[in-house]
Protein backbone atom coordinates (compact mmCIF):
# COMPACT_ATOMS: atom_id res chain seq x y z
CA UNK A 1 0.00 0.00 0.00
CA UNK A 2 2.46 2.35 -1.14
CA UNK A 3 0.73 5.39 -2.74
CA UNK A 4 2.20 8.81 -3.83
CA UNK A 5 0.70 11.33 -2.21
CA UNK A 6 -0.75 12.64 -5.35
CA UNK A 7 -2.46 9.14 -5.42
CA UNK A 8 -3.65 9.41 -2.28
CA UNK A 9 -4.76 12.88 -3.52
CA UNK A 10 -6.88 11.65 -6.58
CA UNK A 11 -8.76 8.88 -4.73
CA UNK A 12 -9.30 10.93 -1.88
CA UNK A 13 -11.02 14.15 -4.39
CA UNK A 14 -12.95 11.23 -6.53
CA UNK A 15 -14.40 9.61 -3.26
CA UNK A 16 -15.63 13.27 -2.27
CA UNK A 17 -17.32 13.47 -6.19
CA UNK A 18 -18.61 10.25 -6.00
CA UNK A 19 -20.71 11.24 -2.64
CA UNK A 20 -21.60 13.93 -4.22
CA UNK A 21 -20.15 16.65 -1.87
CA UNK A 22 -18.20 18.02 -4.38
CA UNK A 23 -19.09 19.35 -7.60
CA UNK A 24 -16.65 18.32 -10.60
CA UNK A 25 -16.50 22.32 -11.35
CA UNK A 26 -14.33 22.24 -8.47
CA UNK A 27 -12.18 19.15 -8.30
CA UNK A 28 -8.99 20.73 -10.10
CA UNK A 29 -8.79 23.31 -6.90
CA UNK A 30 -9.72 20.54 -4.36
CA UNK A 31 -7.02 18.24 -5.59
CA UNK A 32 -4.52 20.86 -4.92
CA UNK A 33 -5.58 21.58 -2.07
CA UNK A 34 -5.55 18.02 -0.62
CA UNK A 35 -2.16 17.83 -2.26
CA UNK A 36 -0.32 20.80 -0.24
CA UNK A 37 -2.22 19.26 2.79
CA UNK A 38 -0.78 16.09 2.70
CA UNK A 39 2.55 17.44 2.28
CA UNK A 40 2.24 19.33 4.85
CA UNK A 41 1.39 16.34 7.02
CA UNK A 42 4.05 14.04 5.33
CA UNK A 43 6.68 17.17 6.34
CA UNK A 44 4.91 17.49 9.95
CA UNK A 45 5.56 13.92 10.38
CA UNK A 46 7.56 12.70 13.35
CA UNK A 47 10.30 10.19 13.11
CA UNK A 48 7.96 7.77 15.26
CA UNK A 49 5.34 8.28 11.89
CA UNK A 50 2.99 10.19 14.00
CA UNK A 51 1.44 13.43 13.12
CA UNK A 52 0.22 15.88 15.41
CA UNK A 53 -3.52 16.49 15.11
CA UNK A 54 -4.43 19.99 14.18
CA UNK A 55 -8.20 20.75 13.12
CA UNK A 56 -7.68 22.37 9.77
CA UNK A 57 -9.55 25.72 9.54
CA UNK A 58 -11.95 25.45 6.36
CA UNK A 59 -11.84 28.53 4.33
CA UNK A 60 -15.02 30.22 4.43
CA UNK A 61 -16.04 30.96 0.58
CA UNK A 62 -19.33 32.80 0.15
CA UNK A 63 -22.04 30.07 -1.00
CA UNK A 64 -23.69 31.56 -3.76
CA UNK A 65 -27.21 29.86 -4.24
CA UNK A 66 -27.65 29.96 -7.85
CA UNK A 67 -25.11 26.99 -8.09
CA UNK A 68 -26.46 24.90 -5.75
CA UNK A 69 -30.25 24.62 -8.00
CA UNK A 70 -28.93 22.71 -11.34
CA UNK A 71 -31.23 20.73 -13.40
CA UNK A 72 -31.63 17.88 -11.30
CA UNK A 73 -30.98 18.12 -7.92
CA UNK A 74 -30.98 21.19 -5.69
CA UNK A 75 -28.07 21.18 -3.28
CA UNK A 76 -29.08 22.53 0.87
CA UNK A 77 -26.78 25.48 1.67
CA UNK A 78 -26.73 24.12 5.08
CA UNK A 79 -25.59 20.22 4.93
CA UNK A 80 -24.65 19.53 1.20
CA UNK A 81 -27.40 16.71 1.22
CA UNK A 82 -29.05 16.72 -2.55
CA UNK A 83 -32.44 16.46 -3.07
CA UNK A 84 -35.17 17.10 -5.93
CA UNK A 85 -36.97 19.30 -3.85
CA UNK A 86 -35.72 20.94 -0.52
CA UNK A 87 -38.68 19.63 1.68
CA UNK A 88 -40.36 21.17 4.90
CA UNK A 89 -39.26 18.50 6.45
CA UNK A 90 -35.45 18.88 5.68
CA UNK A 91 -35.26 22.38 6.36
CA UNK A 92 -37.13 21.45 10.36
CA UNK A 93 -34.15 19.62 10.96
CA UNK A 94 -31.60 22.95 10.48
CA UNK A 95 -34.65 24.59 12.33
CA UNK A 96 -35.35 26.71 9.23
CA UNK A 97 -38.35 27.03 7.51
CA UNK A 98 -38.84 28.07 3.54
CA UNK A 99 -38.95 32.15 4.26
CA UNK A 100 -35.60 32.10 6.75
CA UNK A 101 -33.48 29.78 4.44
CA UNK A 102 -34.38 32.71 1.82
CA UNK A 103 -33.30 34.81 3.82
CA UNK A 104 -30.36 33.60 4.87
CA UNK A 105 -29.10 32.32 1.62
CA UNK A 106 -30.59 35.72 -0.45
CA UNK A 107 -32.97 33.19 -2.24
CA UNK A 108 -35.62 35.49 -4.07
CA UNK A 109 -38.78 34.01 -2.77
CA UNK A 110 -40.35 33.67 -6.12
CA UNK A 111 -37.08 30.97 -6.29
CA UNK A 112 -38.31 27.50 -6.40
CA UNK A 113 -36.21 25.27 -3.82
CA UNK A 114 -36.68 22.80 -6.40
CA UNK A 115 -34.71 21.14 -9.13
CA UNK A 116 -35.44 23.22 -12.19
CA UNK A 117 -36.08 19.84 -14.11
CA UNK A 118 -38.68 19.15 -10.79
CA UNK A 119 -39.95 22.43 -11.42
CA UNK A 120 -40.51 23.02 -15.31
CA UNK A 121 -42.60 19.59 -15.57
CA UNK A 122 -45.03 20.60 -12.59
CA UNK A 123 -45.33 24.02 -14.73
CA UNK A 124 -46.03 21.51 -17.41
CA UNK A 125 -48.72 19.97 -15.94
CA UNK A 126 -50.17 22.82 -14.84
CA UNK A 127 -50.51 24.31 -18.15
CA UNK A 128 -52.03 21.11 -19.45
CA UNK A 129 -54.65 20.64 -16.55
CA UNK A 130 -55.82 24.76 -16.66
CA UNK A 131 -56.91 24.54 -13.38
CA UNK A 132 -58.16 28.31 -13.38
CA UNK A 133 -60.89 26.88 -15.64
CA UNK A 134 -62.51 25.10 -12.97
CA UNK A 135 -62.31 27.65 -10.49
CA UNK A 136 -65.68 29.19 -9.29
CA UNK A 137 -65.37 33.01 -10.43
CA UNK A 138 -63.78 32.08 -13.73
CA UNK A 139 -66.51 29.69 -14.67
CA UNK A 140 -68.86 32.77 -13.52
CA UNK A 141 -67.08 34.86 -15.63
CA UNK A 142 -66.97 32.71 -18.54
CA UNK A 143 -71.15 32.49 -18.47
CA UNK A 144 -71.66 36.39 -18.22
CA UNK A 145 -69.81 36.61 -21.94
CA UNK A 146 -71.84 34.15 -23.12
CA UNK A 147 -74.84 35.49 -22.14
CA UNK A 148 -73.40 39.02 -23.14
CA UNK A 149 -72.56 37.49 -26.34
CA UNK A 150 -75.72 36.16 -27.27
CA UNK A 151 -77.58 39.36 -25.65
CA UNK A 152 -75.37 41.13 -28.61
CA UNK A 153 -75.87 38.73 -31.44
CA UNK A 154 -80.01 38.83 -30.55
CA UNK A 155 -79.64 42.33 -30.65
CA UNK A 156 -78.26 42.54 -34.17
CA UNK A 157 -80.77 39.96 -35.62
CA UNK A 158 -83.41 42.03 -34.21
CA UNK A 159 -81.66 44.92 -35.83
CA UNK A 160 -81.37 43.08 -38.94
CA UNK A 161 -84.95 42.65 -39.16
CA UNK A 162 -86.28 45.81 -38.81
CA UNK A 163 -84.35 46.72 -41.62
Amino acid sequence: MSQTLLEMAKDLVLAQIQAKTLPPDEMHSALQQTYTTLMTLKAQEGSDGSVPVATPEAPSKPVTWRKSITKHVVTCLECGASFKQLSVRHLKDHGLDGRSYRIKYGIPRTQPLAAKETTARRKEIVQRARPWEKAPTFVKAQEEKKREKAAVAQRKKTARAKA
